[in-house]
């Protein structure tokens, strides 16, 4: 199968590859997103070296070190080098490998792929020294290599290598952050895998899985989608059934106090506040929450943003579909039904999951609603926004997006197998919850009524005071 999406970044790496002189290019972004794919894809036989390090998840820390090295060394031989024995500390490694790289220069451009690179930093192993060596010290030197570097901790691979204030201090040359698929990239995929699905079961797909190619690769033509979830997520051999320790254990050192974070943000869709997570958690304040945070914010877990009309107090809130579908459905269930999504497809309890999932997923495509809107330019602010009153809640609104143009959308997100409609009783609501806002914000501020439903707006009496519908087909 063709790289699905990914244009903006092969052009770039094609500006680099053709470009002069030596090139450090670092790949980033969550695990399982598609960087090792793009990759190898992209340059399949222009390769000079590619290494992938080893996992940490389950291995053995005693001999983890010996490892990576042997693994290395295994590589340098797949590629060609020949008269070396294995090498004992990362120094020798890159140094073989500068010794292959030059049997094998024949004055063309010499791309060097080494795949999850966080992994091979073990304890007391002194790679990123090495490795520093190796950069500044050869292949800078030289005139044709283009060393590529991914990494799914990204929180490592911001502080050792794109804020790094020591031996590799300023000397990326390139970073490049991959994100998931977007909703029509997701499509062409499964087009491309020959997989009926309609938009609003693609839809349905994405708020359990997000935009992640690994987790989509798992479909099968054929099944429904329910069939599908079913196989990839409840059955008793699921291939995701362990995925969420895996992913955090396989990211981060302090895994604990990340997992623990990451629970406590599925409690609550609107998050909470720094100090409420080290008051929940436990984990001590200082630099220790502000690490897991960042590192969390880095790879796509979570979000940091300001509620409408609390000024400047930030909240945390989880964001990856996978880990939000996983704690409020598969988390500490010793068994769970095989089937089901096939047996509870219009339950009430998915049918509500349905409704906030798809604000979520609302939220990740701000810039295809703000196309439609007509705003694209626009600067703009978003979050959802909960009126209390006497400590209570008294109404929530989906989304508020704060335009620079002095107008707000009060947008209404409504996920329905039918156009939706604006009964009596709905529209007095909806009355309501505009006035409350246009008393809250400035006056030179205007308020346009926007509807965000999966197949549009039904016309009728009530109608009439939406200023702006969007579909669904408007977010792919």
């Amino acid at each position: 199968m063709n790289i699905i999406g990914r244009q903006a970044e092969r052009e770039q790496l094609e500006r680099i590859y053709s470009s002069k002189g030596s090139k450090f290019v670092a790949v980033y972004g969550r695990r399982r997103v598609g960087k090792t794919y793009l990759i190898k894809e992209h340059f399949k036989e222009r390769l000079a070296f590619w290494h992938t390090g080893l996992s940490p998840y389950d291995h053995d820390k005693k001999f983890l070190l010996r490892d990576q090295l042997q693994a290395f060394y295994y590589s340098l031989q797949d590629y060609g080098l020949q008269e070396a024995s294995c090498p004992k500390s990362w120094l020798e490694a890159f140094r073989l490998l500068e010794k292959l790289l030059m049997q094998k220069d024949d004055g063309s451009r010499q791309v060097v792929f080494i795949d999850e690179l966080p992994w091979l930093d073990t304890a007391r192993s002194r790679f990123i020294p090495a490795f520093e060596h190796f950069w500044n010290g050869w292949a800078a030197r030289r005139d044709n290599v283009v060393l590529i570097v991914c990494g799914s901790a990204t929180s490592w691979m911001e502080d050792n290598l794109i804020n790094n204030k020591g031996g590799l201090y300023n000397r990326l040359t390139h970073e490049i952050k991959l994100s998931p698929f977007s909703l029509a990239d997701c499509e062409q995929f499964f087009k491309a895998k020959q997989i009926n699905m309609s938009r609003y079961e693609i839809a349905q797909v994405y708020m359990v899985f997000g935009g992640i190619p690994h987790y989509l690769e798992l479909f099968e033509k054929g099944l429904s989608t329910p069939q599908n979830i079913d196989r990839i997520l409840f059955n008793k051999n699921a291939k995701l059934r362990n995925e969420f320790d895996r992913l955090f254990g396989s990211l981060f050192k302090n895994t604990e106090d990340h997992i623990a974070v990451v629970r406590l943000l599925a409690k609550r869709r609107q998050g909470y506040t720094r100090q409420e997570i080290i008051q929940e958690t436990g984990i001590q304040q200082g630099g220790n929450v502000t690490h897991i945070l960042k590192g969390l914010i880095e790879s796509d877990f979570i979000a940091k943003y300001i509620p409408f009309d609390e000024k400047r107090r930030e909240r945390y809130r989880l964001i990856d579909p996978y880990c939000l579908y996983y704690l409020n459905f598969i988390d500490k269930q010793s068994r769970t039904d095989s089937q089901y999504w096939e047996k509870n497809y219009n339950s009430p309890r998915l049918n509500a999951w349905r409704g906030y999932a798809f604000e979520e997923l609302c939220f990740s495509q701000v810039d295809k609603i703000k196309r439609k809107l007509g705003i694209a330019a626009v600067s703009t602010s978003e979050s959802s926004w909960v009126v209390r009153a006497d400590g209570k809640q008294q109404m929530q609104i989906d989304m508020l997006i704060n335009r620079a143009d002095n107008v707000i959308n009060l947008c209404e997100i409504k996920f329905y197998s039918a156009p939706f409609t604006i009964d009596k009783q709905y529209d007095a609501v909806l009355r309501e919850r505009v006035q409350l806002l246009i008393e809250k914000v400035p006056k030179k501020k205007t308020v346009h009524l926007t509807f965000i439903a999966t197949f549009g707006l039904k016309a009728n009496e009530y109608s009439g005071q939406v200023q702006s519908v969007v579909s669904l087909d408007d977010l792919f």
